[in-house]
């Protein structure tokens, strides 16, 4: 499906409400965020799914869209999600029932009754953007979510995702006036104590294999707690491993429960990202990918491990 044909059902659409996929980003946020914006500005009644996920950086682009407990949508629309596995819990009643589905990750299942994917859009932010652009006039109230969409889905325009049309869409938006310096300052340039903590305990007790080319990073619910720290100050712990000189393949464990592990997956061209995490049930990005795997650590790494090797031709263990 093209942007256009995209704009015209959703012009159709009346009583609309979006979804955002669980621990959510500033992509699946601020795509969100804008999509209703436009939709609002065209008349419409729509609405952010609130989503339990939400930290203290993106909750301000989510909450003030929140759905009413008594909403009853005639349309769903979902942004940023390539699998119905990544619905929140109180999103899966809706998951038969998503009329239009926005996504622009190579891994994207096809699950909305129209679809429109994009795989090489470095964020779903620029998918959107576009979308948007045959809706109505962009202003500095839709930019901004669409901002937060394009520069945290590419680390601040610094990863490998980034193209030369990453830059195009920032300058348009940067444009319509909007405060990009504090937005950058939020998502980039802050950090909290107890994160620069999680941070030092994760390169403390960080492995390297693969002649130090992989390294594995963790986070155990144990180090959350003693640390007492929440999930803003836990955002985007998968980029730290991945600025190590001499790593090309980063793995964070972040543990979710009792047995149960998310990986996220940043990578070089070295190696796959999606085809190590498809192996393990996940998805994403060549560059950048996710699964969740349910064992003791030992063992979830022990399957991450392999799956590289299985991907990486000159992998020495």
């Amino acid at each position: 499906m093209h942007e256009l044909e995209a704009a015209r059902r959703l012009r159709r659409m009346e009583n609309v409400l979006i979804l955002t996929h669980v621990r959510p980003d500033g992509d699946t946020v601020g795509c969100a965020a804008a999509l209703c914006l436009a939709l609002r500005k065209l008349g419409k009644t729509a609405y952010l799914l609130p989503n339990p996920g939400v930290t203290e950086n993106t909750a301000p682009f989510v909450t003030p869209y929140e759905a009413p407990v008594d909403f009853q949508p005639e349309y769903v629309v979902s942004v940023d999600i390539a699998a119905l596995q990544l619905l929140p819990e109180n999103a899966k009643m809706y998951a038969g029932q998503i009329e239009l589905a926005i996504d622009h990750h190579p891994s994207f299942e096809g699950f909305g009754q129209q679809n429109i994917v994009r795989p090489e859009a470095a964020a779903c932010g620029e998918l959107v953007y576009d979308i948007i652009r045959h809706l109505t006039a962009m202003d500095a109230e839709i930019a901004l979510p669409l901002y937060v969409a394009v520069s945290t889905d590419t680390g601040g325009f610094q990863f490998a995702n980034t193209t030369a049309y990453t830059h195009i869409v920032a300058a348009a938006l940067m444009e319509t006036g909007i405060d990009y310096q504090s937005a950058n300052k939020r998502f980039f340039r802050t950090k909290t104590r107890k994160r620069l903590a999680l941070e030092a305990d994760m390169l403390t007790h960080i492995e390297y294999f693969d002649r130090d080319r992989v390294a594995f990073l963790s986070v155990p619910l144990s180090l959350m707690a003693r640390l007492q720290a929440t999930e803003s100050d836990a955002e985007e712990l998968s980029s730290l491993g991945a600025q190590i000189q001499g790593v090309d393949c980063a793995v964070t464990f972040r543990e979710l429960g009792e047995g149960e592990w998310k990986l996220s997956v940043r990578t070089g061209d070295r190696v796959n990202a999606t085809e190590v995490c498809r192996m393990m049930g996940g998805g994403g990005h060549a560059r950048a990918a996710g699964c969740t795997v349910r064992a003791g650590l030992p063992e979830v790494k022990r399957q991450c491990l392999a799956a590289i090797a299985a991907n990486v031709p000159d992998f020495e263990g």
